[in-house]
């Protein structure tokens, strides 16, 4: 069948530029969406069940649409959540405000597109007379789009040393995946754990496992040893910015926004007044200070940038200085066997001696892969028959600024990529504010197609 437009993905990406295309195309226009993740929309932030797991955005920027703020806010006083604009409300909820706007949306009683849901993994495509982009199923059945929406997420990063020399008993104390929470349940609570990487997934694992009482070690090993930062109680307004005047040299860059910090009296404001301005910065720097970006700023952005809920923060450094947690800053060498511990071996940062740590479990939260093409057997395809072409810093597929691919051959499909793999041209996408907006100016685009 032919759709007008297909939307390849089951993510928050995928549910938001449903939601919109909704609300956009004409009744007479077709759209499918294709993903294997029964959950569509919650994927795997939204779909955890445990309420510590909260949103590091406050509730009243967390509406799907740009133009209703307060609807997430209004959601959780309908099913008695007693939260405000300011407040970080769990992952759960927010995966079930996801849930019940989609289905709002497709019950509305006014006439619509019709829309339908194919549970199914798109493995191949092909061009059909330029005019149609056909996606091969695994389950063996075929669909075709005019328009194309790619939002596809990224998956949980591989652990970072070869692991197949361990026996089958020390690997099943190695947690590749901790978003799959069972194995929460088979740590005892005098067991030492290792968390590899020191981000928000260390941060939400980590009190995972003291929620079910968890009283043994827990040792963070992360190449720098950064821990994400909090969100303040009680916020300042955000510094006042001129992205335009602001250097375009990662040196001179961070040079004024410290300087900028130090007036401000809290690192806090200058962040929050980055924030809605991220894309136009990102924008103006070249090529080779993006790059630098990526080697040497990238984790101190991200511990500043994506903060935490302030009671998850002030629980975690309890954690810390009352001796439970510790975090240390180093190169993981290898991973041996030893009794029923696993030894980890790394090079501390900034040293050369090789240092061990020793726990029952192993927990690979090292978060999730930089936005690619190689992790996907469809977008290797995609790329191989040059419909998309990968952002040169891995950054995901390389699109222009109304997020749509362009076609050096002279194809008429239309490709759009809403989310994490617009990376290259946006930087600033993974985020809900952010791509909702994105979602609705890629489904306008659509729409003003089908009028």
């Amino acid at each position: 069948m032919i759709y007008d437009v297909v939307v390849v993905g089951s993510g928050f990406s995928a549910i938001a530029t449903v939601c919109n295309l909704v609300e956009l195309l004409p009744e007479s226009s077709s759209v499918a969406v294709v993903g294997d993740d029964p959950g569509f929309g919650r994927g795997t932030a939204y779909r955890t069940e445990l309420y510590l797991h909260r949103l590091n955005v406050p509730a009243g920027r967390m509406s799907l649409f740009a133009d209703r703020p307060n609807e997430f806010v209004e959601w959780l006083r309908e099913h008695n959540r007693p939260l405000g604009p300011g407040d970080f409300a769990s992952r759960q909820d927010y995966g079930l405000y996801v849930r019940d706007t989609l289905a709002g949306v497709l019950r509305t009683k006014r006439p619509r597109c019709k829309v339908d849901f194919i549970k199914a993994k798109a493995t191949g495509c092909i061009e059909r007379y330029r005019t149609t982009l056909a996606f091969l199923l695994e389950n063996g059945g075929e669909i075709a789009g005019r328009s194309v929406v790619l939002c596809l997420g990224v998956g949980n990063a591989k652990l970072p040393v070869d692991t197949s020399r361990l026996s089958s008993t020390a690997l099943a104390r190695i947690i590749e995946n901790p978003w799959r929470l069972s194995w929460l349940q088979r740590v005892k609570a005098d067991d030492t754990v290792c968390i590899l990487g020191s981000g928000l997934t260390m941060i939400d694992q980590l009190l995972a496992l003291c929620a079910r009482g968890l009283r043994g070690h827990v040792a963070v090993l992360s190449r720098r040893g950064l821990a994400p930062r909090g969100h303040a109680r009680a916020p300042k307004p955000p510094s006042a910015l001129d992205i335009e005047t602001l250097p375009t040299t990662m040196s001179e860059l961070l040079r004024t926004l410290r300087r900028t910090s130090r007036y401000a009296g809290d690192w806090r404001t200058v962040m929050d007044a980055l924030r809605p301005q991220t894309q136009t910065l990102w924008n103006r720097l070249p090529d080779a200070e993006r790059s630098r970006f990526l080697r040497h700023a990238l984790p101190w952005w991200n511990i500043h940038r994506h903060r935490v809920a302030p009671d998850v923060f002030e629980r975690f450094q309890e954690l810390v200085r009352g001796g439970q947690v510790s975090i240390h800053a180093g190169y993981l060498l290898d991973m041996v066997e030893q009794d029923e511990v696993v030894n980890l071996r790394y090079r501390a940062r900034g040293r050369q001696d090789i240092l061990s740590l020793c726990a029952n479990w192993v927990v690979n939260c090292t978060g999730m892969e930089r936005a690619g093409i190689a992790h996907s057997p469809l977008l290797r395809e995609m790329q191989r028959q040059r419909l998309i072409k990968a952002d040169p810093r891995g950054l995901g597929i390389t699109v222009d600024p109304q997020s749509r691919v362009q076609h050096p051959d002279g194809s008429s499909v239309r490709i759009y990529v809403v989310g994490a793999l617009s990376a290259g041209q946006f930087w600033e996408i993974t985020a809900v504010p952010d791509i909702r907006a994105q979602a609705r100016k890629v489904a306008t685009s659509i729409a003003a197609i089908r009028q």
